[in-house]
């Protein structure tokens, strides 16, 4: 298992990047896929269905010239049979015209044959030859006998089929189409080519007028059209347009591709997760690592305090110290101050504690912010004296009452004005100034001073727990980085805010937000 604690950054960061590579190439050849897939099925679907309509459009044109056939031998049954009733015989035929694989034939289904005369029966009504014919003779004569019905079974035919193209399409385009029929060959034929969605369609003429429209048809924008020109063989005046709808075929191509995208779906989150651990375990390293520090910098700390006592405890043990109070008490006074300076360091430790909650506990109650500062300021004066510096306030805040924890409150000035002391500036005198003012429902509270300041990276971190400016070499500021962590999470936790302003050279400003009833 791998120890991102132990490991440097470039080498997490090569394994990360190898990591997220691999992830986000799987993840895109998915997609790609997925493309590709739905393309596939988008291109079989449209060609069944332009096959379906292909086919659709070609039964009307056969059901057009199906019905003009069984006109035209039904005209010519009765003029036959004129014919033959003026020869002295009754010939009765029946046909019906049928259409099977496509193909239009007609059968007989009743024939009557009446007694004709008698002369006429000769031979099956063929020529009787001549006696002195011959065998070669009579073939000739039967060949061009055939030749000559061939040639006018063509030109009936050929009739036929002009009366077709000049005669049948002069009827208006609503008259040419059972569009009931038209409904159940277009359900015929998206069937037998696997196309089984819901569908609406409409018929036009070509110059854009509708003739007919599906009850439930809309112009809806989701969903797919195709369109088809019916009997395309005729002049474009006499040319319809199919226009059939699909409103269900966008949901037809997700159901095909549904298991592929959720495997995209699951890859992503894939990726998500491992970004989020890989930043939560990067950001462990780097707590481990201030961590660390601390607790280098806390033993540092405590080993002074404690070597001092215990030295000035051994004095103390010595007869000649003992017997001269002016020394005694230095090492008294000596005592007492490294004393606070380690109760000042657990303090520090257990504000820890404080963050580890996610709450803070607090004493509220009505307090004066001046009359706090002011205490503050009476304290801290002579600690900036001591470096040559001036601490000046302008309390101009009234109302100056809030509701606050006084302890807590009195710490986070403490802390603004004792950072402002260690980030001095030594080639120029300590200015310190603490401003109060109101602003509708707020107070604010303003800490200033003309140290050192702070870069904009740094600005933007300062309140983060253990995060410590960098002096590069230098080593006479000491601190853990929990200072102003501390100040940020009393004023959040009164519902308030703080920010800083600085400049590098020019000093910093924090202001600070607290809420005012």
């Amino acid at each position: 298992m791998l120890n991102f604690a132990t490991m440097k950054k470039s080498t997490i960061w090569i394994i990360a990047g190898i990591m997220v590579l691999s992830f986000v190439g799987l993840l895109l050849l998915q997609v790609y896929y997925i493309k590709d897939m739905a393309t596939m099925r988008r291109e079989q679907f449209e060609e069944s269905v332009r096959r379906s309509l292909y086919a659709a459009a070609h039964r009307l044109e056969v059901y057009e010239t199906m019905d003009y056939l069984q006109r035209d031998a039904y005209e010519t049954e009765r003029a036959n049979m004129m014919d033959s009733t003026a020869a002295g015989k009754t010939v009765s035929h029946s046909y019906q015209i049928q259409m099977r694989d496509g193909q239009i034939s007609a059968v007989e289904v009743h024939s009557i044959t009446m007694p004709e005369k008698p002369a006429l029966r000769n031979n099956g009504g063929l020529p009787k030859p001549k006696a002195e014919t011959t065998i070669p003779q009579a073939s000739q004569s039967l060949q061009d006998i055939i030749r000559k019905r061939y040639a006018n079974q063509r030109a009936v035919m050929d009739e036929v089929i002009y009366n077709i193209l000049y005669t049948a399409s002069n009827k208006p385009l609503e008259r040419r189409i059972n569009f009931r029929v038209l409904d159940r060959d277009l359900q015929t034929e998206l069937s037998n080519n696997g196309v089984t969605l819901p569908y609406h369609f409409s018929v036009s003429t070509s110059d854009g007028r509708e003739v007919y429209r599906c009850a439930d048809y809309t112009e809806a924008s989701h969903g797919m059209s195709y369109t088809q020109i019916l009997f395309q063989n005729d002049s474009p005046s006499k040319m319809g347009v199919l226009k059939i709808h699909f409103p269900d075929a966008n949901r037809y191509f997700f159901r095909s591709v549904r298991f592929v995208a959720l495997s995209a779906i699951f890859s992503f989150l894939l990726i998500v997760t491992f970004v989020f651990s890989l930043v939560t375990l990067y950001r462990q390293r780097h707590l481990s690592e201030v961590k660390n520090d601390f607790i280098n910098n806390m033993t540092h700390e405590l080993k002074t305090p404690i070597s001092t006592i215990s030295l000035a405890a051994q004095m103390l043990g010595d007869g000649a110290v003992a017997k001269s109070p002016q020394v005694s008490q230095h090492i008294v006074t000596t005592i007492t101050d490294e004393t606070k300076r380690l109760r000042f360091l657990v303090e520090k430790v257990l504000q820890i504690s404080l963050f580890d909650n996610h709450s803070t506990s607090l004493k509220l109650r009505q307090i004066d912010v001046n009359a706090v500062i002011e205490s503050v300021i009476h304290s801290f004066d002579l600690k900036v004296q001591s470096y040559g510096g001036t601490l000046t306030a302008e309390l101009e805040a009234n109302p100056s009452a809030i509701i606050a924890d006084e302890m807590h409150f009195t710490n986070v000035i403490y802390n603004l004005l004792d950072n402002a002391v260690k980030y001095r500036r030594n080639d120029v005198n300590l200015e310190l100034k603490v401003k109060t003012w109101n602003e509708p429902g707020k107070l604010l509270v303003s800490i200033s001073d003309n140290g050192i300041g702070m870069k904009k990276d740094d600005v933007k971190h300062i309140f983060d727990k253990f995060y410590r400016v960098h002096t590069g070499n230098k080593h006479d500021v000491k601190g853990f980085g929990l200072g102003l962590a501390y100040v940020k999470k009393v004023i959040t936790d009164h519902k308030g805010s703080i920010r800083a302003e600085s400049e590098l050279g020019n000093g910093t400003s924090f202001i600070m937000t607290w809420p005012q009833k």
